[in-house]
């Protein structure tokens, strides 16, 4: 049997119906997607089954994409400590890198302005190699006061603008001071709070991966 590209299959299921198609078992290595973040990413608290990454690789291969999605998450890193690791962190031949940091930063009151510095090389760095970005915003807590939150808050869509990467405004959008949704700290989603993150996301990364596909 004559197989076919990654590129062809997502292809096909681009042009299919709403009905998911999966992609043939011997079509190319799957489409590789890292998430590089902090304890977000990474599931905090939770077992690894629960976990952003691997639920987020279970939505999309249940909508029929080829896709493995790897966990670059490290609890408690800020945007410095992702510029530090993203070229060891993200491997040669990644396809696509969701970045999710500078939730600490403004934990611990990170100068915007050094934060927007450290992932503005962070994506200038993946650009370099070739490897779309999908930017995940934060938002500041709202104990830092105004001036800091307007300056925090602007860094997410003025860089996804000035590099042309997808924005998804904010990673925890529907989860956030939500007690049902997140574990005792208040802070980290539970495995109810993941899954609502995984399914208002989702349907973007997978937008991205048939766009870059085609």
């Amino acid at each position: 049997m004559q197989s076919i590209s990654r590129r062809q299959a997502v292809k096909l299921l681009a042009a299919g119906s709403l009905t998911p198609v999966t992609v043939p078992a011997f079509a190319e290595t799957p489409f590789s997607i890292v998430a590089l973040g902090d304890s977000l990413t990474a599931g905090y608290g939770l077992p690894p089954e629960d976990a952003f990454t691997t639920r987020l690789e279970q939505r999309l291969t249940q909508n029929g994409l080829n896709v493995e999605v790897i966990n670059a998450g490290v609890s408690g890193d800020t945007s410095k400590g992702g510029l530090a690791r993203v070229d060891w962190s993200v491997p040669d031949g990644s396809d696509l890198v969701i970045v999710e940091l500078g939730a600490n930063d403004a934990l611990r009151g990170i100068s915007p302005a050094e934060t927007a510095k450290n992932l503005d090389a962070i994506v200038t760095r993946l650009k370099r190699r070739g490897i779309s970005v999908l930017l995940a915003g934060m938002l500041a807590p709202p104990n830092m006061g105004t001036e800091y939150e307007n300056a925090f808050n602007a860094i997410y869509p003025e860089l996804a603008e000035k590099h042309g990467v997808e924005l998804y405004p904010f990673f925890l959008d529907g989860v956030a001071a939500d007690p049902k949704l997140n574990q005792a700290d208040g802070i980290h989603p539970n495995a109810a709070g993941t899954d609502v993150i995984v399914e208002r996301l989702s349907p973007m990364v997978d937008k991205l991966i048939r766009s870059l596909a085609s």
